[in-house]
């Protein structure tokens, strides 16, 4: 076995933790609610697949992210999966202090009157199950209730702080 260099270890930081996930490849997703003064909704890139029976997933959020009165209530979330094609409305949700569900953005009411965003590449209906703790955000676990996998297209990713496609 030959020794490998391990760099220059740093101690636990968040600017350590940000620099190791700016490397780290994400799928983005929208996730959205109703709130009490309208739609809420926020990108992310901690969606994980949880349990297949039943189907359940997870997704962070900060607890000061604008987003987070609502979703700290909502019993029902939308997540959707973007695709390439939908650079700016990534951008747009990920704005703070953007109107995220004015022009040009295209949504309609869904299931449990949560808001689905047009043109994705999937999107699921969730219960929301679980907000765990987790330092200055909360884990939220959803039960899928329903959805629609079927969106043309290929998706987007999160990396070095930039929104890409897929490369062949």
């Amino acid at each position: 076995m030959t020794a490998t260099s391990l760099g220059s270890p740093q101690l636990a930081s968040p600017d350590l933790l940000r620099s190791v996930f700016r490397r780290h490849a994400a799928g983005v997703a929208v996730i959205t609610a109703s709130g009490e003064a309208g739609p809420v909704g926020f990108t992310a890139t901690s969606l994980a697949s949880v349990s297949a029976e039943p189907p359940m997933l997870s997704f962070g959020i900060g607890t000061g992210a604008s987003s987070w009165p609502a979703i700290s209530r909502a019993e029902h979330v939308g997540v959707h999966i973007l695709g390439e094609h939908q650079e700016e409305l990534a951008a747009t949700f990920a704005r703070s202090g953007a109107d995220r569900f004015g022009a040009p953005t295209a949504w309609r009411e869904g299931p449990e009157g949560v808001p689905v965003l047009d043109d994705v590449l999937a999107w699921l209906v969730c219960r929301v199950h679980a907000r765990v703790p987790a330092g200055d955000h909360r884990i939220v676990l959803a039960e899928v209730r329903t959805g629609d996998p079927a969106g043309d297209g290929r998706p987007l990713l999160y990396h070095q702080g930039r929104f890409n496609g897929l490369r062949d």
